[in-house]
């Protein structure tokens, strides 16, 4: 339990980031999802760089390591270059 002031409004600010960055990390999960599960090559290829910039504000913001991001962006690509 936090007994100073400065302590307290660490832990609303602490809240208030994880509440923040799960509703970023799960948006981000749903659209890789739903990249993966579409036949489209088009629909896929269209919706890729918005994913991607996703994935790198993750990266950046420090919710995901940099090589993770690589490593889920590179297996995006890889599905959709092999949607025909």
């Amino acid at each position: 339990m936090a007994n100073t002031a400065s302590a307290k409004k660490a832990d609303r600010q602490n809240e208030r980031h994880r509440l923040h960055n799960k509703y970023y990390a799960k948006t981000t999960r749903n659209a890789i999802r739903d990249i993966r599960n579409t036949t489209d090559k088009a629909t896929a290829e269209k919706n890729a760089p918005q994913v991607f910039a996703m994935i790198d504000k993750l990266a950046k913001i420090g919710l995901i390591h940099k090589n993770k991001a690589s490593n889920l962006k590179s297996g995006i690509q890889v599905y959709i270059n092999k949607l025909a």
